[in-house]
């Protein structure tokens, strides 16, 4: 898919893990509900960092450029060290190693221990690397264009200092779901690995699939791409992305944030 129905898709997701919580008795704040859904639609667009041509590859200017051709790399040399007889030949690593399970997993615990090490100032990094991501993926049209980098890196500095702020207010989610002394921010982590997989789950669903369960052989492949039948799969960007999932993603996110603040 393409990064806008990413973004939705990882907002959606959230909102609707806001709506599972609060049903099961732990709601979030509402400030953990909105800094999670954001966080998760940044998160959405992070796979692609194998992608020279990906929104992130230019979200953070040459930095992020560079870590792309990094990361391409690296995917591409894992590929050819696991693949087993059933896996084709490739050229490049896109749809590889970050498109994975593990992958998603490791990001998120990643993220989840560096902000309980780093505090403050390893919350706010998170905090503006999702926030650039989310404003590219979900304003995709107006954050388009190079000119406007430096307007949507102040909007995420400026968004991740004030969210940050609020989050650290008592009662206001510092805390949520994890309680023991120490533990705050631990549930960052979260929104980021269900940004991950919601991502892969969209890709599963082009033409391509995607490579899920690696590094869990499946037949003859290691890197077998997991999809639906072919005759339900679409193209990335075709109509179908476009005209009916983007607007259920929409919907589903509303009504997942009604849920989750207790409106419905």
């Amino acid at each position: 898919m393409m990064g806008p129905a990413h973004s939705l898709s990882g907002a959606a997701a959230w909102l609707g893990v806001g709506a599972a919580a609060a049903a099961a008795g732990h709601p979030m704040p509402w400030p953990v509900l909105l800094c999670g859904a954001l966080i998760c639609a940044g998160a959405a667009l992070a796979p692609d960092l194998d992608h020279k041509a990906a929104t992130i590859s230019r979200a953070f200017g040459p930095v992020s450029n560079a870590l792309c051709e990094i990361v391409d790399k690296l995917s591409y040399a894992v590929y050819k060290a696991t693949r087993k007889q059933g896996d084709p030949r490739r050229s490049g690593g896109h749809r590889t190693l970050t498109h994975t399970w593990l992958w998603a997993v490791l990001i998120g615990a990643g993220s989840s221990a560096t902000a309980l090490a780093g505090g403050r100032w390893a919350v706010l990094a998170i905090l503006f690397v999702h926030m650039v991501l989310a404003i590219e993926g979900l304003l995709w049209r107006a954050a388009r264009g190079s000119s406007s980098d430096v307007l949507v890196w102040l909007l995420a500095a400026t968004s991740a200092w004030i969210l940050a702020g609020i989050l650290d207010e008592p009662g206001n989610g510092s805390h949520w779901l994890f309680t023991e002394p120490g533990q705050q921010y631990l549930w960052l982590g979260l929104p980021i690995v269900l940004g991950a997989l919601v991502h892969d789950i969209g890709d599963a669903l082009t033409v391509s699939g995607c490579p899920i369960l690696w590094p869990i052989p499946v037949g003859r492949r290691r890197w077998y791409p997991v999809g639906p039948p072919k005759f339900m799969r679409f193209r990335a960007g075709s109509w179908v992305e476009l005209k009916v999932l983007m607007p259920v993603f929409m919907l589903l996110g509303g009504v997942g944030c009604a849920a989750a603040l207790n409106f419905i």
